[in-house]
């Protein structure tokens, strides 16, 4: 991994895979990017370049807690996009990622190319996914074999209860087989701190954001799963309205991690809108 300096002298670390025009693509969780590979061989196609966020992997702790927060993570990417010495730069963000990538959008328009969000949390953006949405679309999922005790778990999630996350995990993919079952992403590094610092008081202010991204004359792509239970294809449809220029597509049969459920069909999608 590569290194550099944040704006606070925190030392961050970064994945550069491939060649070719570079795309800076922002893991979720929060947490490391390990769990993002290339995204499904997107390094075949790009130049792929994945930060850890702060506290994460091979980035250090910073001095400062509080620069934990989801909006001051935004001047992390602004740190790296100076460091590669780009003007503008391609931005992906997924999942929780989604929430600081809209952010920059909102802050430095003016550097982003073309701007792509993957199962995106639209937290940033005031939109709400609903338990009873969740259930809704898990329910589709009723003739599989481990439907029975998911279900169960949600329900206690839904709740507001403390599920089995092990139990609920299945949903989140649209196989459940070998590989889902040992990706990264259901064991993720997690930084305590870091996931509590994320959300604090100040991280989000949705009106603001909405205004600022509704002015965003760039092409913009909002990548579903049909599946996905953590960022329904209702709510990304929404999210996508706020944007002046955008593509919105639902991957069939992919959950929230599609370029693992379906790495075709995944970059079909994707490098056609960075083309």
């Amino acid at each position: 991994m590569v290194t550099f300096s944040a704006a606070d002298g925190t030392r961050l670390a970064y994945r550069v895979l491939g060649e070719g025009d570079p795309i800076v693509c922002l893991p979720g969780g929060p947490t490391d990017s390990a769990y993002l590979g290339d995204l499904g061989g997107l390094s075949k196609y790009r130049q792929v370049i994945v930060p850890d966020l702060r506290g994460t992997g091979g980035s250090a702790l910073p001095a400062d807690p509080a620069s934990y927060r989801c909006d001051r993570l935004v001047d992390d990417v602004e740190a790296l996009r100076a460091h590669l010495g780009l003007d503008r730069i391609d931005l992906l963000g997924h999942s929780a990622g989604g929430n600081i990538a809209v952010q920059y959008l909102a802050r430095y328009a003016e550097r982003v190319r073309r701007f792509a969000l993957v199962c995106p949390s639209p937290r940033a953006v005031g939109i709400d996914i609903t338990p009873a949405m969740r259930l809704d679309l898990a329910r589709q999922r009723s003739a599989e074999p481990w439907y029975p005790a998911a279900y169960a778990a949600l329900r206690v999630a839904a709740e507001g209860g403390d599920a089995d996350r092990d139990a609920i995990m299945p949903f989140f993919w649209g196989r459940w087989d070998e590989a889902a079952r040992n990706h990264p992403a259901n064991r993720p590094h997690t930084n305590p701190e870091l996931v509590e610092g994320y959300r604090a008081d100040g991280a989000f202010d949705p009106p603001a954001t909405r205004a600022a991204i509704a002015g965003y004359d760039g092409p913009v792509l909002v990548l579903a799963g049909e599946l996905d239970m953590n960022s329904p294809p209702a709510p990304m449809s929404e999210y996508a309205g706020l944007f002046a220029h955008p593509s919105l597509a639902v991957q069939p049969g992919a959950g929230h991690y599609p370029w693992v459920d379906d790495p075709a069909a995944f970059l079909r999608t994707l490098t056609a809108f960075l083309r």
